[in-house]
Formats: structure tokens, sequence, C-alpha cells
């Protein structure tokens, strides 16, 4: 089992921290399927310390999410270390974490997120005055490096080891990729086999055979899963069903991919208002239907509801037509 501190995790498979998609409504759907560990998407250090409304409701758990681990981001030690502090009294996560991974140039321009990768020595310097601020457990999420000439990822993670961090998640990618080419796992592994605290590893896992073949190939102690899961919670069951069983369960069926939307749906709606969660939805009912047969006309329609019963009516009547025709070919 990992254990992050005093944390410790049910299984290895862990749900990524991604921007705009995982908030309350999505991280506890997923948490439903069994993942060991979820990651709320970042929060900007100045946002807490100013208190920022939008900010702190982004701040909200539910119990039944935990364990969870918390993202902040921010370039300036003071106001990181304040909002560690805030996370650290005020909210019930588990864990903190601090990102080190995000490319997006208003991030980086801020010297937080990718930017440093660059610098070892800032990375030491940040980490352990989080980790001196706080009770809760620190982590860090992190790429391997800005850019193909400059990979200092086994040298960032002794750094976030030596600051007091207690867990490192990496991504086999440069900040320069994004979120192209292939990730490297030869650097998962090559960081692994230089630190002492556990390895998350990250990048490239789009089924549970994947997630497999990254812990044998790199002996990393976890598998986060970021887009793969993205109207997918299944593919979190199925991996974990995989790696503690050896078994491969077969995919949702299209009733149960509306009926789990609709439960995402209802409950994003109870965290942000309907009219906010209905526009939110459409790309993540988008996602649920990707695979599904006349997905393609129904996506338009989605992009045009603006009501929770127009979006949930819409699902269900292509729920209803693939059932029926797949019925009249099992007739037939």
């Amino acid at each position: 089992m990992i254990k992050i501190g005093n944390i410790e995790l049910k299984n290895q498979v862990v749900l990524a921290p991604m921007a705009g998609v995982c908030n309350s409504a999505f991280r506890l759907t997923v948490k439903e399927f069994g993942a060991g560990l979820v990651c709320a998407e970042m929060v900007s250090d100045k946002g807490i310390v100013l208190k920022n409304e939008k900010t702190m409701n982004m701040l909200y758990i539910d119990e039944r999410e935990k364990p969870l681990s918390l993202q902040i981001f921010g370039g300036e030690k003071k106001t990181l270390v304040e909002a560690a502090q805030f996370v650290d009294k005020n909210t019930n996560a588990d864990i903190i974490d601090i990102n080190m991974g995000c490319p997006v140039p208003k991030i980086t321009k801020c010297d937080a997120g990718a930017k440093w990768l660059l610098d070892p020595n800032k990375i030491y310097e940040m980490v352990s005055a989080v980790v001196d601020a706080v009770e809760k457990p620190v982590t860090v999420k992190m790429r391997m490096g800005w850019d193909e000439d400059h990979i200092f990822a086994v040298k960032n993670a002794q750094a976030v080891e030596r600051a007091g961090g207690q867990a490192v998640a990496l991504h086999g990618r440069t900040r320069v990729q994004m979120y192209e080419g292939k990730a490297n796992w030869d650097i998962i592994k090559d960081v692994k086999q230089n630190i002492n605290i556990p390895l998350i590893g990250n990048g490239d896992v789009q089924t549970p055979q994947d997630a497999k073949r990254l812990l044998d190939e790199t002996g990393c102690d976890g598998v986060m899963i970021g887009r793969a899961a993205l109207g997918n919670p299944w593919m979190i069951y199925r991996t974990v069903q995989f790696l503690e069983t050896g078994k491969l369960m077969g995919e949702p069926s299209v009733r149960e991919k509306i009926d789990v939307c609709i439960l995402h749906l209802d409950r994003l709606i109870a965290l942000k208002n309907e009219h906010i969660a209905v526009r939110e939805m459409r790309k993540h009912a988008a996602w649920y239907l990707k695979g599904v047969k006349g997905n393609g006309q129904a996506r338009n329609a989605i992009n045009e509801c603006n009501t929770r019963d127009q979006l949930a009516a819409l699902l269900n009547e292509l729920a209803a037509e693939v059932e029926a025709k797949e019925s009249q070919v099992t007739a037939g």
C-alpha cells in the first residue's frame, strides 16, 4: 500500500488533478468507482490569501471523497506558505499538493507551475517552507522537465524529498510537450531508483493494461490517471480490479454511461447552480458519449441545452435509441 505521511491509500490508483474538471462533483463520482486517492484541481495561492469567492468555493470537499489531495500553485514563497496554512487549518483535505507541472503560459509567467522545473534549489526552498508551516503531508506533482535540454527530474524529485515532501507524482512529459508526443516512462523509472518517498507515475495510461505496464516497467508505487477518466470513471474501477485480480472487467453499457452522466450532472447542479452546471456539463456529456453510435448529432444538440431537464431528456433519448437498435440486432 502507498503511505503518504500518515495517510494510507487503499490501492495504487490516483485521479490526477485536472484544471476545470476536478471539482467535488467529478471527484466524488470517480471516488465511488474505487480511486485510492482523488486530487482536486489546482487553486491559486493568491486567490486563497485574498479570500476570492470563486477560489474559496473550489476548496469545498465532500467527506465521501476522502482521502483527498488539494493542490495549490504560486510563484512566491510568502503567499504559497500562507495559502498552505489556510488549507491546513481550514479545509478537510488530507494532503497538500504543490503544482510544479502546469505548462500553461499564464501560470508559468507568474513563476509558478512548470517554471519551477528549471531550478532544483527553488524547489527545495519553496517545498521546505511549506512543509515547515503545515501539519498535513505535503506532496508535489511535476513534469519531467522544462524541455529536452532541461530535464532535471531526478534532482527535482530529490529536492522535494530533502525538503520534507512525502511523495512525488511525475508526468513523463516536458513543459514544451504540453500533452503531445509520448510520455517518457524511463525517466519515471530513473526517478524511482533515486528517491525513497513514494513515486506516482503519470502519462499515457489509457487502459488498465497500460497502468500495470507502467508499474511493472518503472517500479513506481502508484499510477495517476487523468484524461482517460474523463467521462469514463469505469477506467478507474477497471484498473483497480485489473491490478488487484488480473481480471479485465467489461466496458459499461450506454445506459450505465447515461445514468452516471446524469448523476454527475445533478451533483454539479448542487455544487454550482443549474445554469453554470449545465454549461459545464456539456463537455463532460460529450466525454461520456465517446464511442457511442450516433453521438455526433447528440453532441451538437447537447451544446444547445440550457436546463437540467433538457440535457437529461436528450441523454435518456439517446440511450433508449441505442438500446432499441441493440435489441433489434439481437432479435434479428
